[in-house]
Formats: C-alpha cells, sequence, structure tokens
C-alpha cells in the first residue's frame, strides 16, 4: 500500500460501503489518486480503460455520504489464474478504521469470483505498516524485484492463496526463460531436457542451436518456425526419447507465408523431419490428447511440451511452446518461457502457471485450422549419451 495524505473526517468514515467504480468515479479517483501518490500515479486515461475495458476491476469504499474513502484496482491476466492488486490506497483521514483490510478482502472475492487461484501484490521494503496488514490478512512474500520504484526502491512482492486448496501433481521442471521471441520452443524443449537430465548443460548456445536444428525456415516475418516435429527430433539427436500427437501432417505454420516458394520451403522441412522421426521410430500420432492422456503420460514420467495460441494469453496471434508442469481438479500447471515484463510481470509469474481446464483447451488449438500438437519428451535410452 503506497501512502495516502487524503484528509477525511472521522464521521464521513463512520458508515461506509463497498461499490464498484463507474466512470462517473473518475473525477473523485483522479483528485485521490494525485493526493495520495506522490509519483508513479495513474492518469485519467488509464483510470478510464481500466474501468471501462480492461480485464480488471476497481472497487471502492465510500461514505454513507458519498464521500471516496479509498479504492483497490484489481488486474485479471487472460489465461492464468492468478489476479494481481495493481494499486490500492485509502485517505490519510479514513486510516485506521480497517478499510484496507476491507478493501483487500473485497478484491479477493472479486478473484475468487474470476476462478483464480491466487491473488498477488507488490509493496515497497520500507512500508512496514503496508507489510504488517499484508501478513495479518494471510498475504506471504515469494519475491523481491530490485530498482522497482520511481525512486530505486525495491519492492517485496505478495500472494494468498485463495479458495480450497486441492491436491497438486506437480513435477519439479527448471526454467529457462527465452532470450529471443522466436525461441519459445527451444526454451520449452531445454526445460523439459533439464528435468529429465539435470546433468544437461543449458545456455543460449544450446537455446539458439535448438532453434536452428527444428526451424521450419520460413514463417510469419522470415523467423522460422519451431513444428513439433523439428523440437521431437532435436530431442531424439541428444537421446532422450519422444513421442508426437498432431492434428495434421507436415502443414504447420503454411499458413503464416503467402509465398508458394516458401510454402514449399516449409513442406520439404518439414517432411525431412517426419521421414528421419520414422527412422529413429519416435511415435507419430493423429489422436488429439486429453486432459486424463496428459495426466496418464505424466504420471508414467513424460512432461508435455504443448503448443498453444498466445492470443488468449497475450493478445499476439502467434503460435507459442509451454511445458506442463502439472494439474488438479481445476487447473493446468505450465511453465511459460515467455516474461511479460511491459505488463510489469517477473519471471515468477511465468513459473507453474495455473491455466482453468475449459480455458486449456480453448488455447490448444493454433490457427484457422485449430492445429493441435503436444510433443511429450522422456528420460534417455540407455543405450545413448546426450551430445548437446
Amino acid at each position: 500500500m503506497r501512502p495516502t495524505v487524503t484528509p477525511v473526517s472521522k464521521s464521513a468514515a463512520a458508515t461506509v460501503r463497498l461499490r464498484k467504480a463507474t466512470l462517473d468515479d473518475l473525477d473523485a479517483l483522479l483528485e485521490l489518486e494525485h493526493q495520495s501518490f506522490s509519483g508513479d500515479r495513474l492518469s485519467r486515461r488509464q483510470l478510464r480503460y481500466l474501468i471501462s475495458r480492461a480485464r480488471a476491476v476497481t472497487l471502492l469504499v465510500e461514505s454513507g455520504a458519498g464521500e471516496l474513502l479509498g479504492y483497490v484496482l484489481v488486474l485479471f491476466s487472460r489465461a492464468s489464474a492468478h489476479a494481481r492488486v495493481y494499486s490500492i490506497a485509502v485517505a490519510a483521514g479514513a486510516r485506521g478504521r480497517g478499510l484496507g483490510r476491507k478493501l483487500l478482502a473485497a478484491a479477493e472475492a472479486e478473484s475468487e469470483k474470476a476462478s483464480c487461484v491466487s491473488i498477488r501484490l507488490e509493496v515497497r521494503r520500507d512500508n512496514d505498516a503496508a507489510i504488517a496488514l499484508y501478513e495479518a490478512c494471510g498475504y506471504r512474500q515469494f519475491d523481491r524485484i530490485s530498482d522497482y520504484y520511481d525512486d530505486h526502491e525495491q519492492a517485496l512482492r505478495f500472494e494468498k492463496t485463495l479458495g480450497q486448496r486441492l491436491p497438486l501433481h506437480l513435477i519439479k521442471v527448471p526454467y529457462y526463460r527465452q532470450t529471443l521471441e522466436f525461441t519459445c520452443g527451444p526454451a520449452a524443449l531445454i526445460m523439459a531436457m533439464k528435468a529429465l537430465d539435470p546433468g544437461l548443460k543449458v545456455n543460449r548456445e544450446l537455446e539458439i542451436t535448438l532453434w536452428r536444428e527444428s526451424t521450419t525456415v520460413f514463417m510469419t516475418s522470415g523467423i522460422g518456425g519451431c513444428t513439433p516435429f523439428g523440437l521431437a527430433l532435436a530431442a531424439v539427436h541428444r537421446g532422450f526419447r519422444a513421442s508426437l500427437h498432431t492434428s495434421s501432417g507436415a502443414d504447420f505454420f503454411q499458413d503464416s507465408v503467402r509465398s508458394p516458394v516458401k510454402k514449399e520451403v516449409i513442406e520439404l522441412v518439414q517432411k525431412g523431419f517426419i521421414r528421419e522421426l520414422k527412422e529413429h521410430q519416435a511415435p507419430i500420432s493423429r489422436k488429439p490428447v486429453s486432459l486424463e492422456m496428459l495426466r496418464r503420460r505424466m504420471t508414467a514420467g513424460a512432461i508435455p511440451i504443448v503448443l498453444i495460441s498466445s492470443y488468449r494469453i497475450y493478445g499476439d496471434k502467434a503460435p507459442h511452446w509451454v511445458v506442463v508442469t502439472g494439474y488438479d481438479e481445476r487447473f493446468v500447471r505450465v511453465h511459460d518461457p515467455y516474461v511479460d515484463t511491459e505488463a510489469g510481470e517477473t519471471i515468477v509469474d511465468s513459473l507453474n502457471m495455473p491455466i482453468l481446464h475449459k480455458e486449456f483447451s480453448h488455447m490448444t488449438r493454433y490457427g484457422r485450422a485449430g492445429l493441435k500438437a503436444v510433443l511429450f519428451i522422456e528420460r534417455k535410452r540407455k543405450d545413448t549419451r546426450a551430445n548437446g
């Protein structure tokens, strides 16, 4: 919670009510914003967007006379079941009356309605009063971010689990962040291979090498797309067992280019991948992967790498690879190699992301043809050694 300075009379704060903000509250919110924060303020345009269009909810606490005493702004991810307290403020004259606790409870209730599994927030390291409040409300620190605020102060990150805890099957998968916008596939493969072979040497050179081995040469603006066939073959070359479930043959990402020459190149590259996979006796199935099959294969030791459409998470119509790390009765957990820093996220936000079963089923379809692909990576064959 950032410091506030707005004076409010004790009588005005005696009786309060909670409600959702509307555009009619813009003037009052903007005034509270300017009176409460010396920097990093939300503008009128930002507040208007957050109230009217964003995946967010702004909750107000006001006096019986309609005087604004405080607010909390909660953001919801497009797909992940994490909510985030983006901003919270209580007018100075209304502090000490439990309004911050009331706003947090309301934010948590809205997050549970949105099927969120947890709620997160950031707070200045030197804001002892806010930290004490969060800890008293059941929040626990899980990370810190250096140079987060305008004055270069650290931010502490807190999280609270919402609702009933469910039995969770979670695989310990080391995290690797993609270093280029087009290397999500190699980064996902690195995570799976490292989980199965802790001695695997992981670095950016391996990431680029895997991309070079698995790319289709042409895709979208010319950067090669990593197909399931190429990624599977890269794993096989390093001694891992790989099996594929795809919805179609060798037409992955052909719709992303218009040139007949480029389409032909993509087709030839993928045919070569498939031919070599068959030579290595790596299974390729056209049978769709259900959540139950995903569970069974993971229980047996396989790590799934899944092709998704990033539109449902980032609003970007591009193919994207993630690693499935666990599941429970409501959620599939994934490591996402991409970190959306523009949205204020850190690596922690991409670890074991909880995605509702229904949402996961929707996002595991890419392009107009609804392409599906799941690559299962398993431990190395006993008669092979890694060369990566």
